[in-house]
């Protein structure tokens, strides 16, 4: 595999690749011959499988790929996926997560033939697949969050994972920096410097992101009033909620809903 930034990827059968950043690529049988460009737009159409000739123009032997993806809006990051490389590329051979296999086998079955509630499966594997996808390159990659900072750090530190959790699983609590930080067994001011050194911001601003893209997300998927999301992600009242997106994203949350997309890339 070729992309335009990085060195040619030899690939084999059963490899797992993940472009985080959605770059483009091309297939070849070896570096210097013409590329192949399958085309993989996720949102084309519904067929996850897609094959390309890689060699000689019309002569190559041909490669079929499992290809999936989603829609990244602009403006918005996770920043987990903020610090991963360009190009994640897990060889068939060294994986050793079963998870990770059994996966992409249920995955290559499931888009292989028509079956009843395909619909709802395939998007539901594409995202087991990405968290399996995940807990493999940063188990190979294990971060020391006493010399790393970023979100892969952050998660590493059991302090600052338990505050995140907290955090992740209680949007709606009225979190304060003690508050956290007892989660996290550190005084207020120890907390709130480790918090920062880690994720880059402070808690509070932390909170405030994870809560509008929470609501982000929540708007994209229901139609349950907007009172009830704002109660759904800790604020008093849709006014006060309203003006907080409206900050985050430059768009009222009900112009937000007005215009979605879906939530889900389609997968090709």
């Amino acid at each position: 595999m070729i992309t335009p930034d990085s060195d040619p990827t030899p690939l084999g059968t059963g490899d797992v690749l993940f472009l985080p950043n959605g770059a483009g690529y091309a297939l070849a049988n070896q570096p210097f011959t013409p590329l192949a460009e399958p085309v993989c737009d996720p949102f084309a159409n519904a067929e996850l499988f897609t094959s390309a000739s890689v060699g000689e123009p019309g002569n190559g032997p041909r490669t079929t790929t499992l290809c999936g993806g989603y829609l990244r809006r602009q403006g918005q990051s996770h920043p987990l996926i903020d610090d991963l490389p360009d190009l994640i590329h897990l060889p068939a051979r060294l994986r050793s997560h079963s998870d990770l296999q059994a996966t992409m086998e249920l995955l290559a079955d499931e888009v292989s033939a028509v079956r009843k509630g395909g619909e709802t499966a395939v998007p539901a594997l594409l995202d087991v697949l990405l968290i399996h996808i995940l807990r493999t390159w940063l188990d190979q990659h294990p971060v020391d969050s006493d010399r790393n900072i970023g979100w892969a750090a952050a998660l590493a530190d059991p302090s600052i994972a338990a505050a995140l959790e907290a955090i992740h699983q209680q949007p709606d609590h009225p979190w304060t920096v003690r508050e956290l930080g007892q989660r996290a067994g550190l005084s207020r001011a120890a907390f709130s410097e480790r918090f920062v050194s880690l994720v880059g911001q402070p808690p509070i601003t932390y909170l405030t992101w994870w809560r509008l893209t929470s609501a982000a997300r929540i708007l994209r998927e229901s139609d349950i009033p907007l009172a009830a999301v704002a109660d759904r992600i800790g604020y008093k009242s849709a006014y006060a909620f309203g003006n907080a997106f409206k900050r985050e994203f430059g768009i009222a949350p009900g112009r937000y809903r007005n215009r979605r997309g879906t939530a889900r890339a389609r997968p090709r």
